[in-house]
């Protein structure tokens, strides 16, 4: 089936049984291992009527493409994993928080991107259908379950749909070493959206041109740049604290 996708390991596996287990197709778990973990999976895909496959370990290392998989393959329908971008903000109860990830191609750092968001509160990751990473396995295991529940939304053309954003009344920042603030000095919009280049190049151009603000990350050491995910964890961090103390001042 042309949109059937991979998925292994238990933190990737575990959540899509929670989030979304009618996309599960097919479960292949180890045979023969019963440790708390697994009796878990199995208890669960047996509530969600996930057909399970019991197989051997070549079988499995050969499913994964000898991946860590630690005894769990998955394979879903990637089509019910689908997401509108309205559909996001229509169902908010708090102003937008997005990032935008131009052109990041590397699924190892898509993987990290998925889960700093996820663990920052992110609404949604957005990023353009070319040149960029797809969702695939290593994205799943190097996110550890936040690629099944934090929505990751391709678009054809980037540009119109941060113009989209600001019709919505988004602010668009960008991150750039040549900011005009630097991020401690920076008082976060209520509704974001913030743009992560890719590591080489950074914002192309066009998406460059179309942020309403762009922000450097104070650096005091010696090296010149970071990870485009330990910048993206450090950017949305800083706004969750800001959300979070004037929540804090509001209810004073």
């Amino acid at each position: 089936m042309a949109n059937t996708r991979l998925i292994f390991g238990f933190h990737a596996v575990n959540a899509r049984l929670w989030q979304n287990p009618k996309s599960i197709t097919e479960l292949y778990v180890l045979d023969g291992k019963q440790d708390a973990r697994m009796r878990d999976v199995l208890d669960k895909a047996g509530a969600e009527n996930v057909r399970v496959i019991l197989a051997d370990m070549d079988r499995l290392n050969t499913l994964s493409k000898h991946a860590r998989h630690q005894g769990v393959v998955g394979f879903i329908d990637a089509s019910k994993n689908h997401v509108d971008l309205d559909d996001v903000l229509e169902n908010l109860n708090e102003p937008p928080f997005l990032l935008i990830l131009d052109g990041i191609t590397d699924p190892h750092n898509l993987g990290a991107c998925l889960r700093v968001a996820d663990a920052m509160g992110v609404h949604a990751v957005i990023a353009p259908k070319d040149k960029s990473a797809g969702l695939n396995a290593t994205v799943s295991k190097v996110a550890c379950g936040a690629a099944e529940v934090v929505p990751y939304i391709t678009v054809t053309n980037l540009a119109r749909t941060m113009r989209q954003l600001k019709d919505e009344n988004i602010w668009i920042v960008g991150t750039a070493m040549d900011g005009d603030a630097d991020l401690y000095h920076y008082d976060v919009p209520q509704a974001v959206a913030w743009v992560m280049g890719n590591e080489g190049d950074g914002m192309r151009r066009l998406t460059r041109e179309h942020c309403d603000a762009l922000v450097s990350i104070p650096m005091f050491g010696t090296v010149e740049s970071l990870n485009v995910s330990v910048s993206s964890g450090m950017v949305l961090s800083e706004t969750r604290r800001q959300r979070v103390l004037q929540q804090e001042r509001s209810k004073a």
